[in-house]
């Protein structure tokens, strides 16, 4: 009785280990995740402040510009457009230089602009490139002017050093949350090879012996993964508290529910696949071979 108990004990305790163990490793995960999703969008805002401007010709109206603004807006490349009519680029041009060019001329000689932003997937070079060659065959168009390719390549280097280096974080993070885990899972079904041995002796099989043994590990994984996203939850909600208000801004709470159903499923997943390896493991055992 008092040798059932202590088995039952060392069965929970084994259990509880599990379940902390893999928590902070899901922690881990967890937050290198957010980082890798908050540094991507920044990245992506970052190439969305690439800017272009259509300089119209001296001869086109506001309306005539204002048409073709539309006419940009409508192209899937455009992600914010701004009309500055030829009153406004005076104004601006009386602000900057002190200089009343209509007086001086007779005329306004400016012509109205559109200035527009384009979206992530097309801030590079090439397609900047593309867009300029596009734009400037428009009636009215006299000159599209476009960032430094030289600054744009630059943004571009610089995401993908950031994104291959997150990514090569994450992948060493989960090679070491499995051995870690695998670890802690082998040491549970350790502790009961003897009962996997016998329940062999009196006929059961296989998958019968490892069934019960999978899904108790994968209790532990969802457990783990719950544990772990209510404790990075609460880091999120006190993070505006603590002085960290940008982090909020980053990342939201659709981003958080979709890491935290990920580190679940994976805490669950890996725990579930340790178990089946380790239990494999001594279902080959001989008796002898058990003590070792």
């Amino acid at each position: 009785m008092k040798e059932n108990k202590e088995v039952k004990i060392s069965y929970v305790a084994a259990h509880f280990t599990t379940i902390i163990s893999v928590t902070l490793v899901l922690i881990l995960v967890g937050i290198i995740t957010m980082v890798w999703i908050g540094a991507d969008k920044e990245t992506r805002r970052m190439r969305e402040r690439i800017e272009l401007s259509v300089i119209m010709q001296d001869s086109i109206s506001n309306e005539q510009a204002r048409q073709l603004e539309d006419a940009i807006k409508s192209k899937p490349f455009a992600l914010q457009t701004a009309f500055i009519s030829k009153e406004d680029a005076m104004a601006q041009w009386k602000k900057d230089t002190g200089e009343d060019l209509e007086q001086l001329f007779g005329v306004n000689p400016l012509s109205p602009e559109i200035s527009f932003t384009v979206k992530a997937d097309y801030a590079s070079a090439s397609q900047i490139a593309k867009i300029r060659g596009e734009l400037a065959q428009m009636p009215g168009v006299a000159d599209v002017s476009v960032p430094e390719t030289d600054t744009v390549e630059a943004i571009n280097r610089s995401v993908s050093r950031l994104t291959a280096l997150l990514g090569v974080i994450a992948i060493v993070m989960l090679v070491i949350s499995f051995v870690l885990i695998n670890n802690t899972v082998h040491l549970t079904i350790y502790s009961r090879r003897f009962t996997i041995h016998t329940m062999q002796l009196v006929g059961a099989t296989n998958g019968y012996i490892r069934r019960p043994v999978v899904l108790n590990n994968m209790l532990c994984g969802l457990v783990a993964g719950l544990l772990a996203s209510s404790l990075i939850a609460l880091a999120l909600a006190f993070a505006p508290q603590a002085g960290f208000t940008q982090i909020n801004n980053t990342i939201g709470w659709l981003e958080f529910g979709m890491v935290a159903g990920g580190i679940t499923l994976v805490g669950m997943l890996i725990c579930s696949l340790a178990a089946w390896m380790s239990t494999a493991k001594y279902l080959g055992k001989d008796y002898d071979e058990l003590f070792s």
